[in-house]
């Protein structure tokens, strides 16, 4: 009979580490759709490298700037509220230590443990750390894993970073006569790829995820492609 292992990844760090993988998929997803849809619209007004290469690189600039900050925000947002609360628990255990530790047996209770067994965890959790259980069991928060801003907001900005280098890569490196086409049929093959890992990260089948991310894509392409053309068109 084989020992347990204890290596394995459980509960919020495993939840933890899945929102991380998906925040980037969706990150690099965006990069890719949203520069390729800037450099073909451009590449419809203009088959000029150095026109391409700088909206390209002023789009993946800007927009990973702006997921940076969007997710600094954001997170430092869900920071602070966990802090508040965190305080606000310290604060109950303080001012009405009886009360918290009935809440924490309830709590026990309720996660399907008999009253005598729940209120005898809840006794040893007080005694070991009041705050840090009543922080896992009942506000569903790791006091040593708060999120970090800073962190968020770097793995945005590469995650962004990543998937816009393509397209714009894809645009101004092959000769004039076949740009559009490598810059199309390599955006395609990133967004099924994203598409599908995306759906695996959330266990749900791949084919719809993989359909409606290139379908997106394409649709953005053509829209935008089609607005550069009638732009280069008009000569604006």
């Amino acid at each position: 009979m084989t020992e347990p292992t204890h290596d394995e990844a459980h509960g919020g760090a495993l939840g933890s580490r899945l929102n991380w993988l998906r925040a980037a998929v969706l990150g690099a997803n965006d990069g890719v759709v949203s520069t390729a849809g800037l450099v073909v619209g451009v590449a419809g007004a203009t088959d000029d490298r150095a026109a391409l290469l700088t909206a390209g690189l002023a789009g993946l600039l800007a927009g990973s700037m702006s997921m940076a900050a969007g997710e600094y925000v954001s997170v430092s947002t869900q920071r602070d509220s966990e802090k508040a609360a965190l305080s606000q628990e310290k604060r109950e255990l303080r001012e009405r230590p009886e009360a918290e530790l009935q809440e924490l047996t309830d709590l026990l209770a309720a996660r399907g443990l008999s009253a005598d067994v729940a209120r005898e965890a809840a006794v040893q959790l007080t005694e070991r750390d009041a705050l840090r259980a009543h922080a896992r069991v009942e506000l569903g928060i790791d006091p040593d894993e708060l999120t970090n801003p800073w962190h968020a907001a770097a793995a945005s900005f590469l995650a962004f970073t990543a998937g816009a280098l393509l397209p714009l890569l894809a645009m101004v490196l092959p000769p004039p006569s076949v740009r559009l086409w490598v810059t199309v049929l390599s955006v395609l093959a990133a967004l099924a790829l994203t598409g599908w890992y995306s759906a695996r990260l959330g266990a749900a089948p791949p084919g719809r995820a993989v359909l409606r991310n290139t379908g997106g894509g394409a649709l953005a392409m053509a829209v935008t492609y089609g607005a550069g053309s009638l732009l280069g068109a008009a000569g604006v």
